[in-house]
């Protein structure tokens, strides 16, 4: 049975009530899944939520989230030694919130930073108190302190971040949308969903984001790293 994706309209949603609709387990893990969820699940260099799911007054540790293997569902993934709910019972899925919005803070960011070096990205990685980007540019001086400051001046314009979905063709007639050239947009289903920074950026994700580019807060490019003749690696953090 596929997951109603909430996280996906709302991701500001920290818990919800569900109904346990699979239980999987891979390499002694169970797995559970949900009729509805606010875990957002590891997908485009984001990992999965941890929380907890609250059973009859228990509460189960949730190490991570993931996809089933249509992509149709999410899995909840328990800690060692956890006992299974049962198929319909009901539970209540409450997300590691403060792990959750440092995320949404960085993804955003990164986003901006891929504004910032407008080059084709090679890979990326959405961490709590970190992330990063890798760059396809040439033999170039990259300085850490012009970048520092371009990226905050587009923090500090508190542009409105929201999403929107178009079909795959419009995604098709419309290449330069994508700047990831490693992990390409989910496309299939009919539809891919658009983020869009309100004049300053445009680009399929199904990542999570904040409402705000002030929300992010402040933020230091912490190292370059050459990784290739054209590949460099750029690091953030918050300040």
């Amino acid at each position: 049975m596929p997951t109603e994706f909430l996280f996906r309209d709302d991701a500001y949603l920290t818990e919800v009530e569900a109904t346990v609709t699979g239980l999987t387990e891979k390499d002694g893990a169970i797995g559970v899944a949900l009729d509805r969820t606010v875990f957002y699940p590891t997908g485009g260099g984001q990992p999965g939520d941890t929380g907890i799911l609250v059973v009859a007054g228990q509460d189960l540790a949730v190490v991570t989230a993931v996809y089933g293997e249509t992509k149709q569902d999410i899995v909840h993934v328990l800690a060692p030694g956890a006992t299974a709910p049962a198929l319909g019972t009901s539970v209540t899925a409450r997300i590691d919130w403060t792990i959750r919005h440092k995320r949404m803070r960085m993804h955003t960011g990164l986003h901006l930073l891929s504004v910032v070096l407008p080059y084709p990205v090679t890979g990326g990685s959405v961490g709590a108190d970190e992330g990063r980007l890798d760059f396809d540019i040439p033999e170039a001086g990259l300085d850490r302190d012009d970048i520092t400051a371009r990226l905050n001046v587009l923090i500090g314009k508190d542009a409105e971040v929201t999403e929107r979905w178009i079909t795959d063709a419009e995604l098709e007639a419309n290449p330069g949308l994508v700047k990831t050239m490693s992990v390409k947009p989910p496309m299939g289903s009919g539809k891919v969903r658009l983020v869009d920074i309100s004049g300053l950026d445009l680009q399929p994700c199904g990542g999570t984001h904040v409402r705000r580019t002030s929300e992010i807060g402040p933020m230091v490019v912490s190292a370059i790293e050459k990784k290739g003749k054209q590949n460099r690696r750029v690091r953030v953090v918050f300040a």
